[in-house]
């Protein structure tokens, strides 16, 4: 697992585009032996379905403070995660808040669920950020104290979308839009339904 996050963040700081960094995260999926893909699904596997890249949907969004915990049940072996408000973003999809994971560590981490969520893609939602697992820079960028650059083109499933093996926070209630955000990665056609 820790040669899966290192790889992951080298590919998220790498200088590759868009179409170079989807391209290095099907070779992960495909031949990694940490791949979230159970082993039955990596043989054969044509690559993750995206929406078409979108230079559009980038947008800059000004910050405002937030505060308070939450716990988010994982309904895994991780069990109960807390986070902390770090701040909302208020974007043209509507407020997301920015979540400080509350661990060793810590980490940001931005789970969104929209209007595509159970129709295009993953029913839970997907995650914009989340630096614990070496998502840096690519899909949130934080330009100042009061500002963020979203980068939806990098919205990408968690785990869980792939093999029920796998346990995942998803988005809580503060974190779904209603508008559908159609870009990024879309829901992975899993062979158990």
């Amino acid at each position: 697992m820790l040669d899966w996050r290192e790889r992951t963040a080298a590919l998220y700081l790498s200088d590759v585009d868009l179409v170079g960094f989807r391209e290095g995260r099907d070779e992960l999926f495909r031949t990694h032996p940490a791949s979230p893909l159970a082993a039955a699904d990596r043989v054969g596997f044509p690559g993750l379905g995206w929406f078409p890249p979108d230079p559009a949907a980038v947008v800059e969004a000004p910050l405002r403070p937030a505060s308070g915990t939450e716990t988010i049940d994982t309904g895994g072996p991780d069990g109960v995660v807390r986070y902390r408000r770090v701040a909302v973003a208020e974007t043209p999809w509507g407020p997301l808040t920015l979540w400080w994971i509350e661990a060793y560590g810590g980490g940001l981490f931005v789970p969104v669920r929209d209007g595509t969520s159970g129709r295009e893609t993953y029913g839970g939602g997907r995650y914009l950020t989340d630096t614990v697992k070496g998502t840096f820079g690519r899909g949130l960028t934080v330009l100042s104290d009061r500002r963020v650059r979203l980068d939806p083109n990098y919205l990408y499933n968690p785990s869980c979308a792939y093999d029920d093996a796998w346990a995942c926070p998803l988005a809580p209630p503060e974190n779904r839009v209603d508008m559908p955000i159609r870009a990024g990665e879309l829901s992975y056609p899993r062979r158990d339904g």
